[in-house]
């Protein structure tokens, strides 16, 4: 039985994931953080009516509690700290908090580096249908001339472009170099609206943002060549979409060894041009 804290416990997505961890029957949850609801009960705030744990305001109520793996939830700012803590306190993270930039990633890879010590998962999307998505793109990436990444999310998040979007443009990019190819520039020349025409990411692939009430998480990558085009779309129309791979990778940290980015290694999917 692997015991499990949820850090962001009072978010939707905590909250999501404290009820599937609860129903798991080789998952125990034993601790609940969340700063906005300390002192609550999880039963009253997660629906939860059998459970007993009381939300704590801060992260260190997870070692009493005996946690050996943390799911962190959270925000950009907090998860760095929260996974600082968890590095530092030899407890496994699982973490799905986007907006993390590059230097913090660094800074996080080191501290889950050391031999014997605690593991981290980071995924940008736990979707099964996220992973796959963006491994069928890489594929793809090499044989067209033309890419352009729509993500398309609820009217609450927080960070645009999505963690997922700059992921998926950061591989395809990487897959078309790793082919000795180069997409093909962008041939706009008049630029009626400010940021028409999206933001530019690494190797001149547009990303567009859409915040819409009524979403939950979507993307397309659209992909062109003479003649044709391929698009991929991944839609995850509940938040219930990211719980199996929450739930595989709580199951499966232990075993990885240091950072693992993206759940493709958990997946046994290969990489192109990482």
């Amino acid at each position: 039985m692997t015991r499990v804290a949820v850090l962001g416990a009072a978010g939707r997505m905590g909250q999501t994931v404290c009820r599937y961890v609860e129903e798991a029957d080789d998952l125990e949850l034993v601790a609940a953080v969340d700063p906005t609801a300390g002192g609550r009960p999880l039963a009253e705030l997660a629906d939860l009516p059998g459970s007993r744990v009381v939300v704590s305001a801060t992260i260190d109520a997870i070692l009493p509690a005996g946690a050996e793996v943390a799911v962190d939830f959270t925000v950009a700012d907090a998860a760095v700290a929260n996974l600082r803590f968890l590095a530092a306190n030899g407890v496994h993270a699982v973490c799905g908090t986007t907006g993390i930039g590059p230097e913090a990633l660094g800074t996080l890879e080191e501290s889950f580096s050391k031999a014997g010590g605690p593991n981290c998962v980071l995924a940008p999307n736990f979707a099964i249908s996220a992973v796959l998505a963006l491994h069928f793109a890489e594929i793809a990436a090499p044989y067209f001339d033309s890419a352009e990444v729509i993500e398309l999310h609820h009217d609450e998040k927080r960070d645009a472009p999505s963690g997922t979007a700059m992921e998926t443009v950061r591989r395809i990019a990487a897959a078309k170099a790793a082919s000795g190819g180069s997409f093909r520039a962008d041939p706009t020349t008049e630029i009626v609206l400010p940021n028409a025409r999206g933001a530019e990411g690494p190797g001149g692939v547009r990303v567009h943002s859409v915040r819409l009430h009524g979403l939950v998480a979507h993307e397309e990558i659209l992909l062109g060549a003479l003649g044709q085009s391929l698009t991929i779309r991944l839609d995850s129309y509940d938040r219930s979409s990211f719980m199996p791979g929450v739930l595989l990778a709580v199951r499966r940290v232990a075993e990885l060894e240091g950072m693992t980015v993206g759940l493709d290694a958990l997946l046994g999917l290969a990489a192109t041009g990482r």
